[in-house]
């Protein structure tokens, strides 16, 4: 009986380009233990798919679609041999360098676009006993400025009425209402969060709920096409119940790390991000009004 696990030095996992992963090969073993040879690989890659609505329409590029390989790094940490009984620590360093004329994209778990870095340590041994293997994720920040742009403050002031509602074609049937409010900025740092405001003037019908949505809007393509998918990430509710009349309710969003990163534009794939503001009425109607805002590091 053995087991084989990765143990890295930083608690956090989080790292940056040019930096180096250090930790150790644990394995453990009931009894003396015979292999031939430990590996360790380190692995950066973009995994791009297409939605089940864009498959038939871009058969052309569906095959082209293929993961991109941002970093590799295959590293022996032991050669053949016996290892003895109990706990076996390997240590290990790997610099994290891309691959040549790519670049160490932020870590994102999205539908259509995924960008991971793992390391995957790997025990092989004889016929007769199935090979050990084990893999962790670590997390990939920027590094510097240099490598997108500074968010600066651009506040947003927005007003919305059943004319300023774009998409609807009858609107004669909407209560008449009219919301105004602002966002600080439409700019943001991903740690930092979505803040600002908004006040209900006036609504013929009682409201139900005000809700914030967080929506990415993913891209994938090349030359022959690309298929652009819009997926809700989280919803918050700001207002329950029908709101009092000219009272700020203050817009707070925290961006969740994993399933948000710097908005991202590349040759064969973008991630964006928008935020919507929903009013839902007594009678379960909606309307929404949309704002793109832009993600950075710094």
């Amino acid at each position: 009986m053995a087991s084989i696990d990765i143990r890295l030095k930083k608690v956090n996992k989080v790292y940056k380009e040019g930096e180096v992963v250090a930790g150790v090969v644990v394995v453990n073993s009931k009894g003396e233990c015979q292999h031939q040879g430990i590996t360790l690989t380190v692995d950066g890659v973009v995994n791009l798919q297409l939605s089940a609505k864009s498959v038939g329409v871009f058969e052309a590029f569906y095959n082209s679609i293929r993961p991109i390989q941002l970093l590799q790094y295959p590293l022996e940490v032991a050669k053949p041999g016996r290892l003895p009984s109990g706990k076996t620590e390997i240590p290990f360093e790997v610099p994290l360098k891309p691959k040549a004329g790519k670049t160490l994209y932020e870590t994102y778990h999205g539908v259509f676009v995924n960008i991971q870095y793992t390391i995957r340590a790997e025990m092989k041994r004889s016929l007769l006993n199935k090979d050990l293997q084990k893999q962790c994720e670590f997390i990939i920040e920027y590094k510097s400025q240099a490598q997108e742009e500074k968010a600066k403050p651009k506040p947003v002031a927005f007003t919305i009425t059943p004319e300023t509602l774009a998409g609807v074609k009858d609107k004669q049937n909407i209560p008449k209402f009219k919301v105004k409010g602002k966002l600080e900025s439409s700019c943001i740092k991903v740690t930092e969060p979505l803040k600002g405001e908004l006040v209900l003037e006036h609504c013929e019908v009682p409201i139900k709920s005000i809700e914030i949505q967080l929506v990415r809007v993913e891209t994938c393509g090349c030359a022959e096409g690309y298929a652009k998918d819009a997926t809700e990430i989280q919803n918050i509710q700001i207002a329950e119940g029908d709101v009092c009349r000219n009272l700020p309710v203050p817009i707070y969003m925290i961006f969740p790390r994993l399933f948000t990163c710097p908005t991202l534009s590349t040759n064969n794939f973008k991630v964006e991000f928008e935020v919507n503001i929903v009013i839902i009425f007594h009678d379960d109607h909606l309307v929404t009004e949309n704002f793109p805002i832009k993600l950075s590091r710094f």
